[in-house]
């Protein structure tokens, strides 16, 4: 078999394969069972799993044929058996857990519960806090203890991002506050973002879309459409004819709307959409590095990215747009 025949038979050899995500990526076979390949394309855990999460500070869920969900590490062997009705991956050391009785909690990585499951919802630990939401359908924040260090009161929040939250109250009006809970940049927006590089994005009573800093300062005047958190100094925003570009930090349009769709910059490229619903890549200065051939596109890591053909096949592509796996 000569080694393009080969390539080709690893690229179209699985039903599904994800992103990799600690140099691990899910597959799932022709059976649909799902295992885990490492970046050449070997199979490290072998498909017999009914279902499968990405790897996750070295570790991932596995659901096995009676539906139990079990922890894996990146041997294949279980190192946490199965309690849980659901669970998630782990962030900065706890996973979240729903009991039998429809609560949540946190286990650490042994599996040991560290967080009661006393809440209605909770969302993973982000520097530090993550949110619940108790019986009475208010949210507030926990810390690693399981301390209620920001009272429950708002009837809907975000995770922290750089030492700031999003929560909202009953009349659907945007605060942002501290890690103590005290409001620092007061209601105002009819919908906000988390910060991303200093900035976050507002929507004012019009319907439009602009940045502010974390005084609360309009940085970048409310007139787009829509507008994605900046990555990597440029931001996705979509003008009033539906068509979107980039523009920095000072609000200069650096990459003219002419696109259907546009998404965020990792490693110095971002997927866009063109009028024939195909994807492609660009660059930091808005040229097209990678042809419109796909009907779906995700981000690069660590120099590749996933993509998928008009057939349903699965490829990773490298930043020259190249077939690679």
């Amino acid at each position: 078999m000569t080694e393009t025949k080969q390539n080709e038979a690893t690229i179209h050899k699985w039903k599904e394969q994800r992103d990799y995500f600690e140099d691990m990526a899910v597959v799932q076979d022709a059976n649909d069972k799902y295992g885990f390949i490492d970046k050449t394309g070997r199979i490290v855990i072998p498909c017999k799993w009914k279902s499968a999460e990405d790897f996750s500070e070295d570790m991932a869920w596995v659901q096995d044929d009676n539906d139990k969900w079990v922890k894996i590490d990146k041997t294949g062997t279980v190192v946490i058996p199965h309690k849980w009705k659901e669970l998630s991956g782990y962030f900065e050391g706890l996973a979240q857990v729903k009991d039998a009785n429809g609560k949540y909690g946190f286990i650490d990585k042994t599996g040991r519960l560290v967080i009661p499951c006393q809440w209605n919802k909770v969302e993973d630990f982000s520097e530090g806090l993550a949110y619940v939401k108790d019986d009475n359908g208010k949210y507030g924040f926990i810390d690693k203890t399981g301390r209620l260090v920001i009272p429950c009161r708002w009837e809907g929040a975000w995770s922290f991002s750089e030492g700031l939250a999003v929560v909202w109250n009953v009349n659907w009006k945007y605060f942002y506050i501290d890690k103590t809970g005290k409001v620092v940049i007061s209601c105002k927006w009819d919908s906000a973002e988390s910060f991303s590089e200093g900035l976050a994005a507002v929507r004012d009573d019009n319907w439009k879309y602009g940045y502010i800093d974390k005084t609360g300062q309009v940085v970048i005047p409310c007139k787009w459409k829509d507008a994605w958190i900046f990555r990597e100094g440029l931001a996705a925003v979509k003008d009033d004819n539906g068509k979107w570009g980039f523009i920095d930090k000072t609000g200069w349009l650096v990459i003219p709307c002419k696109w259907d769709f546009g998404g965020h910059f990792y490693e110095g490229l971002a997927y866009v959409k063109d009028a024939n619903d195909k994807y492609g890549y660009i660059d930091k200065i808005g040229q097209l590095v990678s042809p419109f051939q796909w009907n779906w596109a995700d981000n690069f890591r660590e120099g590749l990215a996933e993509v998928r053909d008009a057939n349903g096949k699965w490829f990773y592509i490298d930043k020259t747009g190249k077939v690679v796996k």
